[in-house]
């Protein structure tokens, strides 16, 4: 009997070790980083059994709270961490890592019926800070632009903002958004209607425009090797966030994301490797 209990003791023993060697990784955060997350997350558990990883969006800014509170391992952002937060992590005791994973080209789109096919720095800054209501105001049709932004708690509505807009504010008439999604589904059913999103979101039910940053003597659309090159104007570098105190528990991931394989998932997905 005494044997039989022994044996029991061991194999739950046993097992208890095997549950606390399981790689359990939570990552949240940027809409924009989702799917690239989500793939590299699904290829890394089908090379690494013991792994574990989930992936939720929110936003950039939702991302970093949740590091903040201690409920996710990794942030994933699409925009770099700011002065308060920044703060607020360290007034919690909380050093941080920083590490690019790709990079993004933020794509404006218009619905496909549109006759616009490239607008300059300061037409999108003057649709977007509500200056220019009517698509003939920026050489279209005679027709009211509706506009789609993502919400504030977004690292593109941020990045959007400083690098578009010189930081002026939004229009009231801005129709914020939840996801990136939503965006390409709202545009694609709006006529007149404008938005941004990610490389990776671009689709074939909405279009894609020319984006000039030198007042219209060069257009440039937004497309992988554009951005790889920097000629697209509007390329950022998409970071994930976590503690140093966990570094040794989201290595494995990381390193795979940032390995020749992962960077390979970054191109299939939609978005610039690192190389």
């Amino acid at each position: 009997m005494k044997k039989k209990i022994y044996l029991l003791l061991t194999a739950s023993v046993v097992l208890f070790a095997f549950t606390q060697t399981k790689l359990s990784i939570k990552i949240k955060g940027s809409d924009t980083v989702l799917p690239l997350s989500q793939k590299e997350a699904e290829t890394f558990m089908a090379s690494s059994k013991d792994a574990s990883v989930t992936v939720t969006g929110g936003g950039s800014g939702v991302g970093i709270t949740a590091l903040v509170d201690g409920t996710t391992d990794i942030a994933m952002s699409s925009r770099k961490i700011k002065l308060t937060e920044k703060m607020k992590l360290q007034d919690a005791g909380k050093a941080i890592k920083e590490t690019i994973i790709a990079y993004d080209a933020l794509a404006v789109i218009v619905n496909p019926g549109s006759s616009i096919s490239q607008l300059t720095r300061e037409q999108l800054e003057d649709i977007y800070t509500g200056k220019a209501t009517n698509w003939k105001q920026v050489g279209g049709e005679d027709l009211k632009i509706t506009v789609y932004s993502r919400e504030s708690s977004s690292g593109t509505f941020e990045f959007f903002k400083e690098s578009v807009m010189k930081n002026k504010n939004y229009a009231a008439s801005a129709l914020m958004m939840p996801a990136t999604g939503a965006i390409v589904q709202s545009v694609s059913q709006t006529k007149g209607a404008i938005g941004y999103v990610g490389l990776a979101y671009i689709e074939k039910e909405v279009k894609a425009l020319g984006v000039s940053y030198d007042k219209g003597k060069t257009f440039i659309k937004p497309t992988v090797a554009a951005a790889k090159d920097k000629s697209y104007p509007i390329t950022r570098p998409l970071y994930y966030y976590y503690l140093v105190k966990d570094a040794n528990k989201v290595k494995p991931l990381v390193d795979y994301i940032l390995s020749d394989v992962g960077q390979k998932v970054v191109s299939e997905v939609g978005y610039v490797p690192l190389k």
